[in-house]
């Protein structure tokens, strides 16, 4: 039987290893059991930092821990995008599935700050209606759940159609009345590459959070994570790549034929 030893499992990530089948089963497991006893919107309390996708680029994960603080020193928020290739057999892909079915569509900070994927949606006025949401399921092709993942804001008055043929555009009046309805100073989202690493939209009403930098190791753009202090305070630390993704000869050989290791 597989012992939980979560310890020797981090040591044996950092060094950018695979976890065994069993040990990975037993880990999204545990995960799940506790992610089913949160709410879609999850409380948090400062001081804590929040990170935008990764889009599994495992170096540059670490090199943002080292820019951020190490856990559970640091506590973090992670708004999706993180990983986006499987390993092994299709039951470990199985596994983790069954973990991304329960996972948070939001977390909120000191009740000031909304923490999601994309975006808002036309269907979502309260932050209650969202808590009703039923999320243990895949992401549904349309809906408030799947506006929430795939939205996007834009410079449009109030909704636009999406070209991306999920979630919608909306605009800085509906940002500023689901703020004030839902007495939010911020909305933090990520979802969208950000050359500079992050962005301010609507008068700092939403800001947007990338902490993937030079996605797809070509597109040369900055990355970043935004602190939320005890105070409410706001500090971006914006961060380029990390140096291992120059001295990993798998990855370099897998970029030359075009074939990402930490991409699909």
């Amino acid at each position: 039987m597989t012992r939980y030893d979560p310890d020797k499992w981090i040591e044996q990530l950092r060094r950018c290893e695979h976890l065994p089948e069993a040990d990975m089963k037993v880990l999204c497991d545990r995960v799940r059991n506790i992610l089913m006893e949160e709410s879609n919107i999850q409380p948090v309390s400062t001081p804590v930092t929040i990170c935008g996708d990764i889009h599994g680029q495992f170096w540059d994960l670490l090199e943002l821990l080292r820019k951020g603080g190490e856990v559970p020193e640091t506590s973090y928020i992670f708004m999706a995008n993180e990983c986006q290739q499987k390993y092994g057999n299709a039951s470990v892909w199985k596994a983790c599935c069954s973990v991304f079915d329960y996972l948070n569509l939001a977390a909120i900070i000191d009740g000031e700050v909304l923490c999601v994927h994309g975006g808002l949606s036309p269907d979502i006025r309260t932050l209650d209606q969202i808590r009703v949401l039923s999320r243990a399921q895949e992401i549904p092709h349309e809906g408030a759940f799947c506006d929430l993942m795939w939205s996007d804001p834009d410079d449009v008055e109030t909704w636009a159609v999406s070209p991306r043929g999920a979630g919608w555009l909306f605009g800085g009046s509906v940002t500023t009345e689901f703020n004030h309805v839902n007495s939010l100073k911020l909305i933090a989202r990520a979802h969208q590459l950000v050359q500079e690493g992050f962005k301010y939209m609507f008068d700092e009403q939403l800001a947007t959070v990338w902490s993937a930098p030079n996605y797809c190791y070509r597109c040369g753009n900055l990355a970043s994570i935004l602190r939320i202090g005890e105070n409410g305070e706001r500090d971006f630390t914006v961060f380029g790549p990390a140096e291992e993704n120059e001295q990993d000869q798998g990855m370099l050989r897998q970029r030359r034929v075009g074939n990402m290791p930490y991409f699909v």
